[in-house]
C-alpha cells in the first residue's frame, strides 16, 4: 500500500452518492487534505474508456435458462440473490472476494456487492436485472480517492457495458435497498451473503420460504449442464499438471516443508485458473491420517508418503477435487503398497458403480466392503465383513464418507434435500468424487507398528453419463506400479 492509504470514502457503498459530499481523511495520513486546485484537476483530462460492441460471457445462454428454471420455480415471488460483501482482512486490507455461489450460476458475474432481482410479470414469469456498482465517481473524487476507487483496485464495468456482458438489464446497487424496502408481495432471498440487503427486507420474508430458495438452487446444481462439464475437465486438467509440477520439485520439499509443495501447486492455480478450489491438503508422513492437513508446515521426507488432495479452480468457480498418495522417493515399501493396493481396489469398486439410474450411495457401499474385505483379512478388525459394516467398525480407519458432488462448490449441492442427494437416483451430467481412504493413526495401538502413521487416499473426479461413466482425471495414475513409473519419468525429464 503506499500514498492511496491517505484517504477513504465518505459514504457507505451501499447508499446513494452525492457530487459534493467530501471524502473523509484517513486518521494517520500524510496529506492534510485535498486542495480544490488539485480536486478540478482530477476531474478532467480523462480520455473516454467506455467500451462498445462486447460479446456475451461464454455462458450466458446457460445462465438465462437458469434464471428461467428459476422463475418457473417461483411464479409471483420476487427473488433477490446477492453476490455479498467484501469481508475484512484486517484493519483496511480485505479478503480476495468470491462471488456467493447462486449468484454466480445465476449470472456469471463475480462482483462484490451484486444483486440479481427476479421481479415477478404475472403470466410472462419474471423481469430480471442485476444490480451493480457503477464505475468509480470522478466528479467527487471516489475513482482516486477511496480505497475501492478505480485508481486503486482497478476499472469497473459501467452498467451499460454489463448489460451487454450478462444479457441482464444492469442498474445502480446503491438504489436497490430504497426499492426493497417499497417492494410489495411475496420475496425470497438467499441469505447469508449481504447483511445490508437482508436488512431491507426483514419485514417481507421468512427462513422457511428462503430456505426453499436455497434449496432449489443447490438441487439445480446437481445436473451440469455441457458449459459446466467442460469447465470441470478444464480445472481437472489443470490439476493433472499441478500434480506433475509437484512431483518434479520433492526434493526441494524435502529440503524445506509441505509449504513448498503446497506453493508449487498454488502456483499453477493460479497461473491458469482463478485459485485452488480449497485449502490445499499437502500431508506427508502421519500428516496424512489428518483427513484436512491444511497446516502444510511439517517436514517431507524419504522413505514417507504425500498425501496430495488439491484441485484447480477456474474462472468461472468450477473446481476439481483430486487426490492422490505418493511415495516420496519414489517407491513404495512393502507395507505402504499392501496398504496402497487395497485403497485402490476400493475405488475401484466404487468407480464401477457409478452410473446411471444407480443409488448415490452404491459407490460408498462398493467401496467400503473391499475396505472392510481387507481389513478382516489383515486381522485388525473380527469378521465376517457383514458385521462389519453392519456395525461400521472399518471406520475407525476408513472415517470418511467415499465421495461427494463436485461443483462450483468443492462440495457442491450442499443443501440439496436428503432424498434428491445421498438417498437420489444418479443421472448422466452429475459428477462426483469417488476417493476411499484407510488411516492407521501414528498412536493407534490396535493395529502392528508398521501400519502406523501411515494414511491412503485415492480419489478422482467421475462423470456420470448415458452409458455409465467417464473419469475426468484419468490422466492421472493410479495404479502403484504406474504411479511409480510416472513418478520416475517427471523425476528423470527434471535435468
Amino acid at each position: 500500500m503506499t500514498v492511496a492509504d491517505e484517504l477513504e470514502p465518505a459514504i457507505p457503498e451501499t447508499e446513494a452518492t452525492e457530487a459534493e459530499e467530501p471524502i473523509k481523511q484517513r486518521k494517520n495520513g500524510l496529506y492534510p487534505g485535498v486542495s480544490d486546485e488539485l480536486a478540478e484537476s482530477m476531474k478532467s483530462g480523462w480520455a473516454d474508456t467506455e467500451l462498445h460492441g462486447l460479446e456475451p460471457i461464454a455462458q450466458a445462454a446457460e445462465t438465462a435458462a437458469r434464471r428461467a428454471a428459476l422463475s418457473a420455480r417461483f411464479p409471483g415471488d420476487r427473488l433477490v440473490i446477492p453476490s455479498g460483501n467484501l469481508k475484512t482482512r484486517s484493519n483496511d486490507t480485505e479478503y480476495p472476494f468470491r462471488a456467493s455461489v447462486e449468484y454466480a450460476y445465476l449470472t456469471g458475474n463475480q462482483t462484490e456487492d451484486g444483486v440479481l432481482v427476479l421481479e415477478p410479470t404475472g403470466a410472462e414469469g419474471h423481469r430480471a436485472t442485476i444490480y451493480l456498482l457503477p464505475r468509480s465517481d470522478r466528479e467527487n473524487g471516489e475513482f482516486w480517492l477511496s480505497g475501492q476507487g478505480e485508481l486503486w483496485v482497478g476499472r469497473r464495468h459501467s452498467l451499460t457495458e454489463s448489460a451487454e456482458l450478462y444479457g441482464i438489464p444492469a442498474a445502480d446497487v446503491r438504489e436497490l435497498a430504497d426499492k426493497l424496502r417499497e417492494a410489495t408481495g411475496p420475496v425470497r432471498v438467499v441469505r447469508g451473503h449481504d447483511a445490508g440487503v437482508e436488512a431491507a427486507l426483514n419485514d417481507k420474508v421468512t427462513a422457511e420460504r428462503d430456505d426453499e430458495l436455497r434449496v432449489f438452487l443447490s438441487e439445480a446444481r446437481l445436473v451440469k449442464d455441457t458449459f459446466e462439464i467442460g469447465e470441470l475437465q478444464k480445472a481437472v486438467d489443470s490439476t493433472v499438471r499441478g500434480f506433475e509440477d509437484v512431483v518434479r520439485v520433492l526434493d526441494k520439499a524435502e529440503a524445506t516443508s509441505e509449504r513448498y509443495i503446497e506453493g508449487t501447486f498454488f502456483l499453477r492455480a493460479r497461473v491458469e485458473g482463478n485459485d485452488v478450489g480449497y485449502g490445499s491438503i499437502c500431508a506427508a508422513g502421519p500428516h496424512a491420517t489428518t483427513l484436512h492437513w491444511v497446516r502444510n508446515d511439517g517436514p517431507v521426507r524419504s522413505g514417507d508418503l504425500l498425501l496430495l488432495d488439491a484441485g484447480v479452480e477456474t474462472h468461472t468457480y468450477y473446481t476439481a477435487d483430486v487426490t492422490r498418495t505418493l511415495p516420496i522417493d519414489g517407491t513404495f515399501t512393502e507395507i505402504q503398497k499392501k496398504i496402497y493396493d487395497a485403497v485402490y481396489d476400493a475405488q475401484e469398486a466404487g468407480i464401477a458403480a457409478v452410473r446411471p439410474g444407480g443409488k448415490y450411495r452404491d459407490f460408498h457401499d462398493a467401496a467400503q466392503h473391499v475396505l472392510a474385505e481387507r481389513l478382516v483379512e489383515w486381522g485388525l478388525v473380527e469378521g465376517p465383513v457383514e458385521r462389519v459394516l453392519e456395525l461400521g467398525l472399518q471406520r475407525r480407519w476408513t472415517l470418511h464418507g467415499t465421495g461427494h458432488m463436485l461443483g462450483m462448490d468443492v462440495h457442491d449441492c450442499a443443501a440439496a434435500r436428503v432424498e434428491s442427494y445421498v438417498d437420489g437416483t444418479l443421472e448422466p451430467g452429475m459428477v462426483l468424487t469417488v476417493e476411499p481412504g484407510l488411516y492407521f493413526q501414528a498412536d493407534d495401538l490396535t493395529v502392528p507398528e508398521e501400519y502406523r502413521g501411515i494414511g491412503v487416499r485415492i480419489e478422482d473426479d467421475i462423470l456420470v453419463t448415458e452409458e455409465g461413466n467417464r473419469n475426468l482425471s484419468a490422466a492421472l495414475p493410479r495404479r502403484s506400479g504406474e504411479v511409480e513409473v510416472w513418478m520416475g519419468s517427471l523425476r528423470g525429464a527434471r535435468g
